[in-house]
């Protein structure tokens, strides 16, 4: 891979030169106007009429100046990197790379970005000139999918390990235990059944949130496009809740949503609120004989952007855990007796956070003990 993106560099250098590629020239009106330049190294290129430019390569290039000026990017870079690709041009490691790169010589950097999401890239600099004058030509590769997925194998390995050897360790027993002294205990057989079921779907769970958990980060970077339509997404959100227990529909309020739309991933979104109000349902439930009640609502602000809020009359979470309760496999200790000793998957709220990332939102979590918690989602109109 290496050896092939540095023949591109090379290529690139070759345009940039004056072998093939696109020359800039000052206009009249202070601009700069687009040449062609003909493949000059190719004796029939030169009757030819068709050219190659820079803005014609598969690659993300841009051209800096000794200085680490942007010169030229081409449109391939600004597709794909958007928004943050100015962040990725100013970031100290590439000027640094730029500025101590020897006249002919190749460099290869880690530019790592967590502004505004986490974005990794492998940027190859080469010194050349750019109209007459040195330049270094920049090829960026998007490793952020990659560094993703290495990030989940570590966080497997350190994290979901562990937390799958507890409900293994229990099945394991209740086995044995079912297959020697309880053989032919029925009494016995229901209950460690029930038990090992509730195990089983622990564990199903946690690498359901893992698998998700996944593909959200690998997708973090890329802004979603599409457009989601409030009524549909609220209607969805109803129909998702009617796979709950009777119960629980019944304490989750959905209130009407106002008319529009905010530019988003609809699946993602919906994924949002359910994984919001599962939170609500598992730890925001007051104690008896108070009866709990979660308010699903949506409002527009006059400042811009759109706000879901899910709020519930729990027990409130004290102000030490606010800060990380978006970490993954963090929870709250529940008291003894609370949601039948089922801490649940502690990735609910991190596949939140990383969703919200991605749609260029903020999350706000607050709470007071013995009132509630809010969990409120901004999300950009635009």
């Amino acid at each position: 891979m290496t050896a092939l993106v540095l023949m591109v560099v090379g290529l690139v250098i070759g345009a940039v030169a004056g072998g093939y590629g696109m020359h800039l020239a000052a206009s009249s009106a202070g601009g700069m106007r687009r040449f062609p330049a003909r493949a000059l190294a190719d004796p029939v290129a030169i009757g030819d009429a068709d050219t190659i430019t820079v803005d014609e390569l598969p690659v993300a290039l841009v051209v800096l100046s000794r200085g680490g000026r942007l010169l030229h990017a081409a449109t391939r870079a600004q597709s794909e990197f958007a928004e943050g690709l100015g962040t990725l041009i100013r970031h100290p490691a590439l000027q640094r790379a730029v500025a101590d790169l020897q006249p002919g010589g190749v460099s290869e950097v880690r530019i790592e970005a967590d502004v505004p999401v986490r974005r990794v890239v492998q940027a190859f600099v080469k010194a050349g000139s750019w109209h007459g004058h040195s330049a270094c030509v920049v090829v960026l590769l998007d490793a952020t999918a990659r560094d993703a997925l290495d990030r989940a194998r570590s966080d497997f390995v350190a994290h979901a390990s562990h937390e799958l050897r507890t409900p293994l360790a229990a099945l394991i027993g209740f086995i044995e235990t079912l297959q020697g002294p309880a053989a032919n205990d029925a009494v016995a057989r229901q209950k460690f059944l029930a038990i090992m079921a509730r195990q089983a779907g622990r564990m199903q769970r946690l690498i359901d949130r893992l698998l998700y958990l996944s593909r959200v980060q690998m997708l973090e970077h890329q802004r979603p496009q599409g457009q989601v339509v409030l009524p549909d997404l609220f209607a969805r959100l109803n129909d998702e809740l009617q796979g709950k227990p009777a119960e629980d529909r019944a304490a989750v309020i959905i209130h009407a949503p106002p008319a529009g739309t905010v530019r988003g991933d609809a699946d993602q979104i919906l994924q949002v609120l359910v994984n919001l109000c599962e939170n609500a349902l598992r730890y925001g439930r007051p104690a008896p004989p108070a009866v709990a009640r979660i308010d699903v609502a949506a409002q527009w602000l006059e400042t811009g952007g759109l706000v879901i809020s899910v709020r519930d009359n729990g027990p409130g979470i004290a102000a030490q855990h606010l800060p990380r309760l978006t970490e993954r496999f963090y929870r709250v200790s529940q008291p003894a007796g609370r949601n039948g000793g089922d801490q649940g998957t502690g990735l609910g709220l991190a596949i939140v956070r990383h969703i919200v990332d991605r749609h260029g939102g903020r999350l706000d979590i607050t709470s007071t003990p013995g009132q509630g918690t809010c969990c409120s989602v901004w999300l950009p109109q635009g």
